[in-house]
């Protein structure tokens, strides 16, 4: 039985219930369970009651979680865009096939451009993504990328169109290491109506990339799903059932999660239940204390004030001065974004505000930090003080 069989088997609004009823008694046994946590404690831990009196309990022990796990390092990656080419009609997406655009797809020149010019910034995690074009950016695109990327990238990792398993496993033999796909809402009702058109239609397909990855000895796989698509605490409690189905089934598999809020894109979509910064420190808080294993991703969709309050919370790997357009580190502003960038500091200005925090910039490994870390316990009073309000 896939996870597409596990969550479609039930209503999944009933998690809505789940999280409105958790009580004080419910979170505070999440908070202190020493043994692996249910869905239904992580449901305790993103419900109304736990942030309003809980939040602050809730950061402490996800930034003793993260430190005692991680150590005070945050890995750097940035994404690499080859394509917006698409052939799916997505309602929140920028490159959705009904958006009239100039479309392109970067040759291996100018691939080897953006690497050079990503090198340049210090980058050696490289996160490949495309729009979802079988036939001018699927697997014979990508036989021919993975080789001229990979000796700039210590680690690989792709955010591209859902593949089979021997798609993968052969993937695998030219250096991808990691890959992410996000399910977007976990809701099908709502999953139906945001995807109009495209092979991103097959709810089920998309759904059980995971264990595709598993099975192929992916190294990480990351999942997460779009906040504002749908009502978030459904999302979020699916997203914690996926991953403990693949904590039980693929336990080899290392696994990322990420909760990207929906930013400006063309199309004008709006979000169905915007996340609060309040929420998403809740979220980062509860994901980390749900999971120590957990690498917690954010991206610069956030703006720089906020993502760096949070990262000390829990995240372990951040990405800086992103481009979201193909070919917009050699020649940016030549192709439409995918969706806007709102942290557009440079490296060495988010490197910085990490040292300023206590924490370690890494781009491959400890060597490659810019200046050395202050020492010293973080000053966990300071930042819970500039947290958003409940």
């Amino acid at each position: 039985m896939s996870f597409y069989d596990v969550i479609t088997s039930f209503d999944v609004d009933k998690f809505k219930e789940l999280v409105d009823t958790r009580s004080d008694a419910d979170v505070e046994r999440a908070l202190n369970k020493d043994s692996a946590l249910t869905v239904e404690d992580f449901a305790a831990l993103i419900s109304d009651n736990a942030r309003k009196h809980y939040l602050r309990d809730m950061v402490m022990k996800s930034m003793q979680l993260t430190r005692k796990r991680f150590g005070r390092t945050i890995n750097m990656y940035v994404p690499l865009y080859l394509t917006n080419l698409c052939t799916n009609k997505c309602a929140y997406c920028g490159f959705s096939s009904d958006n009239k655009f100039a479309r392109t797809v970067l040759t291996l020149e100018e691939i080897e451009a953006e690497c050079k010019a990503i090198q340049d910034l210090g980058f050696q995690n490289i996160l490949l993504v495309t729009g979802e074009s079988e036939r001018r950016g699927g697997m014979d695109y990508f036989r021919q990328v993975l080789p001229v990327v990979k000796p700039y990238a210590a680690y690989l990792q792709m955010e591209v169109q859902p593949l089979n398993t021997e798609d993968y496993a052969e993937l695998k033999t030219l250096g991808l290491d990691s890959v992410s796909v996000y399910q977007e809402t976990y809701h099908p009702a709502t999953y139906k109506a945001v995807h109009l058109a495209g092979k991103k239609t097959d709810m089920r397909y998309r759904m059980e990339t995971p264990e595709r990855l598993g099975e192929a000895g992916i190294d990480k796989v990351g999942i997460g799903a779009l906040l504002g698509l749908y009502d978030w605490r459904v999302d979020c409690c699916a997203t914690a059932m996926h991953v403990l189905y693949m904590r039980e089934h693929y336990w080899k598999t290392r696994l990322s999660v990420s909760f990207p809020r929906l930013r400006p894109a063309a199309g004008g979509y709006e979000p169905h239940m915007p996340v609060s910064d309040a929420q998403l420190v809740q979220l980062i808080a509860a994901w980390r204390i749900f999971d120590n294993e957990l690498d917690l991703t954010i991206s610069t969709r956030e703006s720089e004030q906020f993502r760096d309050m949070i990262v000390p919370y829990g995240i372990t790997a951040m990405s800086a001065q992103s481009s979201t357009e193909p070919g917009g580190y050699a020649n940016k502003g030549k192709y439409l974004e995918q969706w806007h960038v709102n942290d557009d500091r440079t490296v060495e200005q988010v490197v910085r505000a990490l040292e300023i925090n206590g924490l370690q910039a890494v781009f491959h490994d400890a060597s490659t930090s810019y200046m050395p870390v202050p020492k010293g316990p973080l000053d966990a009073a300071k930042m819970m003080a500039c947290a958003p309000k409940a």
